[in-house]
């Protein structure tokens, strides 16, 4: 039957075909918790004593973990090392702020250094109301090839399976942890997956949301108990705005270096200039409309 194709044809089928298992392969399958880098940590997460965690802490992470990752026995003690890790980490805590980056999503705090910023200011700024909080990143995406065509897809979705991976984390915490609050903070393409998450937690009232340079494709919710910022006080963002021509023009200076000091920094990638994409706590902008959020949401502990 092949042969009625021809040579060009069987090429063309063979490549539609594992076109086609590519794309099943990643929209019915996820990688988050497969692999010791996935999932909510940060380089301080330790491994812990199993003797030291209640029993239903256990109970419940062995559940969620074999819903979460199918039958691998390997797979499914990562993930309830994971939960169990987190919960340790959280448990005398009273706010945890769990960061989304940008990017393909593999970024811990310490690879995005604006965003770090704006992290210790919100950890400080909770300080000063008397919270005691804990930052943790959500890393939704492995290294290499793979772990980015199933990135593509899941955020050309809208991230069906990672945000709700992130939610039920979520749950998982405040379940275990009656008075704690969680911030869910994203940056670029991470405010896409923040959002979703948002939305799958829409009646949990503990859960807050930071975000800064929703990407122009995304329509977010935007909750009342989520802070959008798609400025950040000196100027538009062009990527949020969809500014294609202003983008081009800028990356098109970039090269040849013709950008001047005083304009408007920003990036998506090294050599796509995006002028307004760049948030940090150095920006007036910024860290006021943070600060107002944490305080009108949170106020002084008791």
């Amino acid at each position: 039957m092949l042969k009625k194709f021809g040579r060009p044809g069987i090429v063309i089928v063979m490549i539609s075909v594992s076109l086609l298992a590519i794309i099943c392969l990643t929209l019915f399958s996820s990688e988050v918790g497969m692999a010791r880098d996935i999932g909510i940590q940060e380089t301080n997460l330790s491994a812990y004593d199993y003797s030291l965690v209640p029993q239903s802490v256990i109970d419940d992470a062995v559940q969620m973990a074999s819903e979460l990752v199918g039958k691998s026995q390997e797979a499914l003690q990562n993930l309830v090392d994971q939960l169990v890790a987190t919960y340790m980490e959280a448990r005398d805590r009273d706010v945890v702020v769990l960061y989304n980056s940008g990017g393909w999503g593999w970024n811990l705090t310490k690879d995005s250094p604006g965003w770090a910023s704006i992290l210790e200011g919100i950890k400080s700024q909770l300080e000063k109301l008397g919270y005691n909080p804990l930052v943790l990143t959500y890393r939704r995406t492995s290294r290499g090839i793979w772990g980015c065509v199933k990135e593509f897809f899941e955020a050309a979705n809208h991230y069906p399976h990672k945000a709700w991976d992130q939610a039920e984390r979520v749950e998982f915490l405040t379940h275990h942890i009656p008075n704690l609050k969680i911030i869910v903070a994203g940056e670029s393409t991470g405010t896409v997956i923040s959002d979703r998450t948002m939305g799958f937690l829409k009646d949990e009232l503990r859960v807050y949301s930071i975000q800064t340079g929703t990407p122009f494709w995304y329509k977010p919710i935007v909750l009342d108990r989520t802070l959008l910022m798609n400025s950040n006080g000196r100027g538009i963002d062009t990527f949020s705005h969809g500014n294609i021509t202003a983008m081009v023009w800028a990356t098109f200076k970039g090269w040849f270096g013709l950008t001047s000091p005083d304009e408007n920094p920003g990036d998506i990638l090294s050599w796509l200039k995006a002028p307004g994409h760049d948030y940090s706590w150095q920006y007036p902008g910024v860290c006021s409309e943070v600060v107002k959020f944490l305080d009108s949401n949170f106020g002084e502990k008791d």
